[in-house]
């Protein structure tokens, strides 16, 4: 009851985790597929959230994370593009946020998830670039839509995955 109830890490929800400006934010440290860890464990520094960057930046920077196996932090790069940027390319950024969570899912073992989340990304991205173009910022649009399409496929047949080397190439090439 009130703010004295236990949360179930054991602590009371007065001792919850609050940002600068009071709102919930969980601060335990988390894993490169952002996982949370124990209070107190190294992890991964997180992705600063409402960065506001160039499209083409958020593109590198999405790319570099997926790269170094952190998919989890790319989506928030994304999501950070969706949140910011032009209404007209809103569900593009969310259909690759969505991708860059169904290969975390993928990579966490979450087979069902991360088919569902891989499938509905690459819909989204389809269906902004049926009525936008193929290579916005450079995005290799058609490629990443069949990565995206594949892995899932694989992702189903119970293929594991490691999201470093199955990471996407989004402006296409190898």
């Amino acid at each position: 009851m009130g703010s004295m109830d236990s949360t179930s890490a054991g602590r009371t929800a007065a001792a919850r985790d609050r940002d600068d400006e009071g709102r919930a934010r969980n601060a335990r440290p988390r894993d490169g597929l952002g996982r949370p860890l124990p209070y107190g464990a190294e992890g991964v520094p997180r992705q600063p959230e409402g960065v506001v960057r160039r499209p083409e930046e958020s593109v590198a920077e999405a790319q570099r994370l997926l790269d170094e196996g952190k998919p989890f932090h790319a989506h928030e790069v994304f999501e950070d593009a969706w949140k910011s940027g032009p209404e007209k390319e809103r569900e593009l950024w969310r259909g690759l946020a969505q991708l860059a969570v169904g290969l975390t899912h993928a990579a966490r073992g979450n087979a069902t998830g991360g088919a569902r989340l891989l499938r509905r990304g690459a819909d989204a991205a389809e269906e902004w670039a049926a009525g936008a173009g193929l290579r916005p910022h450079g995005i290799d649009l058609p490629g990443v839509i069949v990565w995206a399409r594949e892995l899932a496929t694989e992702v189903e047949r119970g293929v594991p995955v490691d999201a470093g080397t199955r990471a996407p190439r989004l402006r296409g090439g190898s």
